[in-house]
């Protein structure tokens, strides 16, 4: 048997699950657990108490009091250990007690076994299929409790039976039988012999349990049986719902496939099943299943009705002078009284009333505190000073006076079982009205005439209704309308009719549906006999259909030898970190209340320090339980039902980022289900200024999953959540868990390294210089340009290799931006070209004088749109013909280029079939930080300690003069978004800024482009670049505005794509440019996409850009050539003036610098001041 230690650090690796997992180990449970393990089953048993040995049990009312635990909702308090023995529930003028340990209610029951009465049995709720087996069923459990006879008249059954209880309302007296051992009966050779029971001392104490071992609770016969047949018990362990295992994919005759569903202990630790039997008791069951229901199980609309507290009604005699010896004996007692004077068994005389009730006497254990009943929580008869009665009664029974005798009253009957059970979903606490009591009357009136047949006062509780046999809540049925679960104990599936939900039972007193009028141990334990014959047969059907290895247990000699292989024994660290973030997903608000369980790895402090040093990564992963609020998606809250989090992630693509990745699962009480997924971004820019934000923003993605949703309406929403000071303090001051410290050093270790040292995670995957060797090949065309430049354009036909169309499609211009190769990318399998020549088109690349293969030392970006545009255009036209129109795609500077080219009158729209931009137009609008950068003396610095040549070497491998290293120097130290261990990059990136995320693009792309692809950057138009950024538009290389002016040039259809998350050039760029030829060209087709997650370059280079991006410039270029590139618009539908004025972008704000232009300048200008005082 495992028990953990301490229950919040539970922790469980059965990764493969079990068979079967029953909850609860009272009469239901028990039952279960041992018919399943005999039948050769993988079960684990878990039970939310604790075992309870007879030395435990307590004898007097100081330790009663620390095994009870009190829920009061008319006080609103809780108080008591929540694993007590007792665990007692007050509402309104209700008051209910169910016992909690291994073996339930049994170890503290009076262990009376009565058959079920035939009147219950003709009940209309009562199931007919439970008829056909009853009997064998009763036996079974009667031989398996081995209940006895009590052997001898002890003197309060013969007090009973000498006031003639019989006479009053014509009451019976039954023939009783207990689950106790007077070792008068010889137990049968078959029942197992490991038990070693004592002999019942008729003590008297059953009620608060047996101190002398006798009692054949279910821990000593089923439960025994089932632990000796292999099934694993967990203790101290409180199920707390259960879901169907989201990632099931068991398939027939497939071996090893995942369990059908999770059982949850807590908000993060499961256990995995593919049957579950909930035997949790009326309250625990219910609860588990209403949690359930909470978290999306589909249940019916039954659950929690049909509560029964089977007629209970309890009162206390107290001050009678007859020979009742009705209170418990201690151990010293015990010794002085003779075995006829004791009390005997709690209960050992019962009558019957013909009118549906039973009537009870029962002994008052000595641990119990007497003056709850004696006028606390009681109200005298007759009318009187009653209260002062109790305590002159008290002081008799210290004194040993012979005229203070009591006793308890019990009494159980039919009442309407039409009570009800719900959850408080505030709280997550069980509340429940209790049932009509029709009988109540009648039974005062017998506990009257009994008192006054033997004197004293009767003392009755102040509550309506005082029960320990509760019943129903689950009821049993033949449908769904009327019950919980058929007969057989499987849980109805309300959305398909007459079919269940395979694999989920109930097997406790919750499936009776109706009152017993008796003790109902025996009716409950043959309700489970019942229910695990079905269940054995269905586990095993199951098991033969999934081909599930059957392995053979080794039978335990000794089941009670147990095995404490839990979280001590595995030295596992842990801390649970509790973390409420609120903010807006898609506009609307929403909360995030999550209990992160994050485990450590076991290393000394010598080994963190190691880790710093040789740059390697802890690990501080866990998993997240807890609930979202986001009332404009579902009105109830969404529960975790699998989550995952990564506090210090690495994506060896950015290896000077960290991310805190978030990854949820969540259900709602609808059926639907969904995903959030959320990142904290933790870039090391200019060391810890903004930890903050970053460290407490969480962006995130928020999608429902198909197929938990009528008619399948995707939603996929995008959000930030946010934590508080105050609720950070408040998590940080709620750390729990064994690993607490050690926490706290790793998180502090990893926030100094990305932020202070700012140290690179070492890449695991070498990668290699080789890049795909099947490229298309093309044929290269140099270029005289008008003013006698030499340039060059690559030319791909359509009708070469696999490539075949029989309709010519129009050619293909593209332009790259500065010196950086965008389209023709060797090493990735789709990239624009590839894409292109798939659908058809001949590709026309431009290597401009800015071209790392035509490098210019002399040029400007207008020389590039004045002659090489032109010129390239004329050679494609020598090849089709004059009338050929051509699709222009270009990127950055070539965007600016062509722009300049149309606008300037350089070449003529009847040229150009259709227009596509990436990130750049007649417009050109940069993120905060470059605009600073353009606005200091930085280019005009650069050109100066470039001297004559104006070709900038990037590799480092290649031979350079003093003020190109020097150049390349002060490169490296300009501050930018992402940080990068290739030093080509840190110099390209530091004289631009970042022009992609390094997320979006493959290593391999990554190093093609620095090492082989991007080797010079032809550095002379930066004077034309720059007046162009600080103006935000074209101009020429004086700075006049000399295109704008001519918006009759852009007489043709336009599409300007913008990456979401800018690093370089804003969305802006593309919002002005399609307004402003929607404004002066509204004849025409115009559109503009901006694709979320990507930044610059990494447009066209991304590794998801064929999916993302190219399928926008696809179906832009498809209607162009569907001759759709002029609209026909009515006047009333043409494009308003006013209306594209007042027009705001709605990315506006979308960039994705993290700091305020102010705090830009103020952080440049300090770092060019310390260059220049460093440097000159």
């Amino acid at each position: 048997m495992e028990k953990p230690a301490d229950s919040k650090q539970m922790i469980f690796y059965e990764e493969d699950g079990y068979d079967a997992v029953v909850v609860g180990s009272g009469y239901g449970g028990s039952v279960a657990a041992c018919r399943l393990s005999l039948a050769g089953v993988k079960v684990c048993l878990v039970e939310k108490g604790r075992k309870w040995e007879a030395k435990d049990f307590p004898t007097d009312s100081f330790k009663i009091m620390s095994a009870v635990r009190m829920e009061s909702q008319n006080l609103g308090v809780s108080f008591g250990p929540k694993d007590a023995l007792f665990q007692v529930y007050e509402q309104n003028d209700s008051l209910a007690a169910v016992a909690c340990g291994l073996g339930g209610g049994s170890l503290v029951n009076a262990g009376v076994m009565l058959p079920t009465p035939v009147q219950t049995r003709r009940n209309s709720k009562w199931p007919k299929e439970w008829e056909w087996d009853w009997g064998s069923c009763e036996a079974s459990a009667a031989t398996m409790m081995r209940i006895q006879s009590v052997p001898i008249q002890f003197p309060i059954a013969k007090i009973m039976k000498e006031i003639d209880v019989g006479e009053v309302e014509e009451m019976v007296q039954d023939s009783i039988k207990l689950s106790m051992n007077f070792d008068l009966e010889d137990s049968p050779s078959r029942l197992p012999k490991h038990q070693n029971l004592d002999t019942c001392k008729a003590c008297g104490n059953c009620l608060a349990g047996c101190p002398y071992n006798a009692k054949n609770s279910t821990d000593k016969n089923y439960l025994a049986s089932a632990i000796q047949a292999g099934c694993i018990v967990k203790t101290e362990c409180q199920v707390q719902y259960v879901v169907k295992n989201p990632y099931e994919t068991a398939q027939k005759g497939e071996i090893g496939g995942k369990r059908r569903w999770l059982v949850y202990l807590n908000e993060i630790d499961n256990i995995k099943a593919d049957f579950v039997i909930l035997s949790a008791g009326v309250f625990g069951t219910t609860a588990i299943l209403l949690k359930s229901q909470m978290r999306g199980l589909k249940l019916s609309e039954a659950l929690g009705s049909g509560f029964s507290c089977n007629g209970n009604t309890v009162a206390y005699l107290a001050g009678s002078t007859g020979p009742l010896n009705a209170y418990g004996l201690d151990r010293k007692q015990l010794s002085k009284t003779p075995i006829q004077a004791r009390p005997g068994p709690s209960i050992s005389s019962s009558y019957s009333s013909s009118l549906g009730f039973t009537i009870q006497s029962a002994v008052f254990p000595t641990a119990y505190p007497c003056m709850l009943f004696k006028g606390i929580a009681t109200f005298g008869w007759p009318s009187g000073y009653w209260f002062f009665h109790g305590i002159i009664d008290k002081l008799k029974h210290l004194l040993g006076s012979k005229s203070s005798q009591a006793m308890v009253l019990l009494a159980m009957g039919h009442d309407k079982s039409d009570g009800k059970i719900i959850l408080e979903k505030e709280t997550n606490k069980i509340c429940f009205s209790p049932p009509h009591d029709p009988l109540l009357p009648r039974k005062f009136e017998v506990f009257q005439k009994i008192t006054k047949k033997l004197g004293g006062i009767l003392f009755m509780s102040t509550y309506r209704s005082t029960s320990v046999h509760l019943l129903g809540g689950c009821n049993a049925s033949p449908d769904s309308s009327d019950g919980v679960c058929n007969p057989n104990g499987q849980v109805f599936d309300p959305e398909a009719p007459g079919l269940v939900h395979q694999g989920l039972y109930v097997c406790d007193a919750s499936l009776i549906p109706c009152s017993v009028s008796v003790n109902p141990c025996l009716t409950i334990a043959a309700a489970a006999e019942h229910v695990s014959k079905h269940l054995v047969k269905d586990i095993l059907k199951h098991k033969n259909q999934s081909c599930t290895d059957c392995i053979s247990k080794v039978v335990d000699q000794n089941p009670y030898t147990e095995r404490y292989d839990n979280l001590k024994s595995s030295e596992t660290s842990y801390v649970s970190v509790k973390e409420t973030m609120r903010g807006y997903i898609g506009g609307m608000p929403c909360t995030a209340s999550l209990r992160m369980k994050i485990y450590l790895q076991n290393h000394n402090n010598r080994d963190d320090w190691n880790w710093i040093m040789r740059k390697l990564h802890p690990t501080l992963k866990g998993k997240v339980g807890g609930y979202v609020v986001f009332s404009a998606i579902e009105k109830d809250k969404l529960y975790v039902i699998d989550g995952e989090v990564d506090m210090f992630e690495v994506d060896y693509r950015t290896p000077y980022t960290r991310y805190m990745h978030y990854r949820l699962l969540l259900a709602a009480a609808s059926g639907s289900r969904y995903i959030l997924e959320g990142k904290k971004i933790m870039n090391p820019y200019l060391f810890a200024l903004y930890s903050w934000r970053e460290t407490t923003t969480l962006y995130v993605t928020f999608k429902r999953l198909a197929g938990y949703f009528a008619g399948d309406v995707g939603l996929n929403l995008k959000g930030e959540l946010k934590i508080s000071m105050i609720e950070l303090l408040k998590s940080l001051l709620k750390l729990e868990g064994n690993g607490k410290g050690r926490f706290i050093q790793l998180f502090s270790l990893n926030l100094l390294r990305t932020y202070i040292l700012q140290m690179p995670q070492e890449s695991q995957n070498e990668l290699t210089d080789s890049y795909n060797n099947s490229y298309p090949a093309s044929t290269c065309h140099e270029i005289k340009t008008e003013d006698g430049c030499i340039i060059s354009c690559r030319q791909w036909n359509c009708g070469q290799g696999r490539w075949n169309f029989k309709e010519q499609k129009h050619p293909v211009l593209l332009l790259n931006g500065y010196s950086t190769e965008s389209f023709c990318l060797p090493t990735e399998p789709n990239d624009l070209i590839r894409t292109l020549l798939a659908e058809g088109h001949e590709i026309w690349l431009l290597q401009p004088r800015l071209h790392a293969l035509n490098p210019s030392n002399n040029f400007t970006i207008e020389d590039i749109g004045r002659y090489d545009i032109p010129a390239v255009i004329d050679k494609i036209c020598e090849f089709h013909g004059p009338s050929m129109k051509i699709h222009v795609v270009a990127h950055c500077v070539g965007g600016l280029s062509i722009h300049i080219a149309l606008m300037g009158g350089h070449i003529s729209t009847t040229q150009i079939a259709s227009l596509c931009c990436i990130n750049s137009s007649m417009f050109f609008k940069l993120t905060t930080l470059a605009t600073v950068k353009m606005w200091l003396p930085l280019v005009p610095m650069s050109m100066a300690l470039l001297g004559k040549n104006k070709i900038l070497t990037l590799l480092e491998t290649s031979k350079a003069s003093l003020g190109h290293l020097l150049l390349m120097s002060i490169a490296r130290w300009i501050p930018r978004y992402e940080r990068c261990t290739c030093n080509e990059c840190e110099v390209f990136s530091g004289i631009f800024g970042n022009t992609f995320w390094h997320q979006n693009v493959t290593p391999t792309i990554h190093r093609w482009l620095n090492k082989q692809s991007t080797t010079k950057l032809p550095m002379a138009a930066f004077s034309h670049l720059r007046k162009i950024c600080k103006s935000g538009f074209i101009v020429d290389s004086k700075g006049n505005n000399s295109y704008l002016i001519h918006p009759e040039r852009m007489a043709l259809s336009t599409l300007y794509v913008s990456g979401g998350r800018s690093l370089l050039v804003t969305p802006e760029t593309s919002f002005l440019a399609n307004k402003y030829v929607k404004l002066h060209q509204p004849n025409f087709r115009h559109e503009r996409v901006v694709v979320d997650g990507f930044g610059h370059s990494d447009l066209l280079i991304g590794e998801e850009s064929s999916k993302e991006v190219f399928p926008h410039i696809l179906s832009h270029i498809r209607l162009s050539e569907q001759g759709k590139n002029v609209v026909t618009i009515s006047q009333e539908k043409k494009y308003s003036k006013e209306a594209l004025v007042w027009a705001a972008d709605l990315y506006q704000g979308s960039e994705s610098c993290w700091f305020s232009p102010p705090v830009v300048v103020f952080l440049v200008l300090f770092f060019v001041s310390f260059l220049l005082s460093s440097f000159i």
